[in-house]
């Protein structure tokens, strides 16, 4: 392909992300891969090329473009190599016009920017959250051998998680590391889970932090691995039998019937974990689209199921155990105010010190950003039932 080749190509692909971010469709990947798959003659650099160029556009553009071209054509404003690529041959991209329509550059819409920064997330910290994100693996303890991972970067304060060079392949690993930002992994261990405990992660999903708490328990114990989404649940029980993990049992539970689904666990576990469905705020490094969905309706939405799901999972607590609220969002409406609204709630309730790698104070909990820990942003909160 040629640079103009490679800019149309990004132009299309940009296009098919645009309406997937409008419409709730696939996520940039996703669509990349099918992009790809349709036409086998690009080859591995052309790929490269054009996913590089896809994401430069989609990191830049803070707004929703109105479309694919003028998403890359306000790449091409501040980068002379893509302007180049604007040249009207065969195959490749229309040589601009007056008047055409060129993206708003910014981090996020101007709505979401105004709710960051009533969060104190501006500046550098606002900046860093469309930067590129590092990769952090978290060695899994109970591997059948030992791994190597010579020229990994330790991680400090996580004596598991070890961030590689970009681009690494990590998939002959499969077992014996877990692909895990190093703050995801902080979060997991704020939970403090121990041999032969019994808890709960109520939103399991894929498994990543399910997979943490087995091996932070040495796989003695039991955990059960709950969620309403039968495709995301699925992966876990594979990737638990890869990981050498045999406590976890998974339950499928139905959106706003979960107390019914969990009525056996009730008053039960020593630990819950309430990693719930969030804005995504903080992993906007690996998912820049998603800033893009979100709306203000979703995100009122979302803040009233994260009380719905912590309510839940209180009621799972026993007499002296604990509840972990985490979100991957650095707005407080689902951070801060879920927690201290969670405690108004349940009289008797308190916050336990958070003794992490990461994190500021923030309310009742911590909070962890791209800008001041190196991780994706998160807010954890550990809340304890009285005695």
């Amino acid at each position: 392909m040629t640079p103009a080749a490679r800019t149309q190509a990004a132009i299309e692909l940009l296009d098919q992300v645009i309406a997937a971010a409008r419409d709730n469709g696939p996520a940039a990947d996703v669509l990349a891969s099918r992009y790809f798959a349709q036409r086998r003659y690009a080859g591995s650099k052309d790929r490269r090329a054009v996913r590089q160029l896809l994401f430069a556009a989609i990191r830049l553009c803070g707004e929703r473009p109105v479309s694919g071209r003028a998403a890359m054509l306000a790449l091409a404003a501040c980068d002379e190599a893509v302007a180049a690529g604007f040249d009207g041959s065969p195959r490749g991209a229309a040589v601009p016009v007056a008047d055409e329509p060129v993206a708003q550059v910014g981090v996020a819409p101007r709505w979401l920017v105004d709710r960051l920064g009533a969060s104190d997330v501006e500046g550098d910290e606002l900046d860093a959250l469309v930067a590129r994100a590092p990769l952090d693996v978290r060695i899994n303890a109970l591997a059948s051998r030992p791994v190597d991972l010579a020229g990994a970067e330790p991680i400090l304060g996580l004596p598991q998680a070890r961030r590689l060079a970009a681009g690494t392949d990590v998939s002959p690993l499969a077992g014996m590391v877990e692909v895990q930002d190093a703050g995801s992994q902080a979060v997991a261990l704020a939970v403090g889970a121990r041999s032969g405990e019994q808890v709960v992660d109520l939103c399991a999903g894929g498994g990543g932090k399910t997979l943490a708490l087995a091996a932070a328990m040495a796989n003695n114990g039991t955990i059960l691995a709950a969620d309403a989404d039968r495709s995301r649940l699925s992966r876990l029980a594979p990737r638990a039998v890869r990981a050498g993990v045999s406590i976890v049992e998974t339950r499928l539970l139905d959106p706003g019937r979960e107390a019914d689904g969990l009525a056996d666990w009730r008053d039960r576990a020593d630990r819950v974990l309430v990693d719930a469905p969030c804005s995504g705020t903080g992993t906007w490094r690996r998912n820049p689209e998603a800033r893009w969905r979100l709306t203000p309706d979703r995100l009122f939405r979302l803040a009233a199921l994260q009380s719905h799901l912590l309510d839940v999972g209180a009621a799972l607590v026993r007499p002296g155990g604990v509840l972990v609220h985490v979100v991957c969002s650095l707005l407080d409406e689902e951070g801060r105010d879920r927690a201290a609204s969670f405690l108004d709630r349940h009289p008797g309730w308190t916050a336990d010190p958070l003794h992490l790698p990461f994190g500021r104070e923030r309310g009742a909990g911590a909070r962890l950003t791209p800008a001041s820990d190196g991780t994706d942003g998160f807010y954890v909160a550990r809340l304890r039932r009285p005695c």
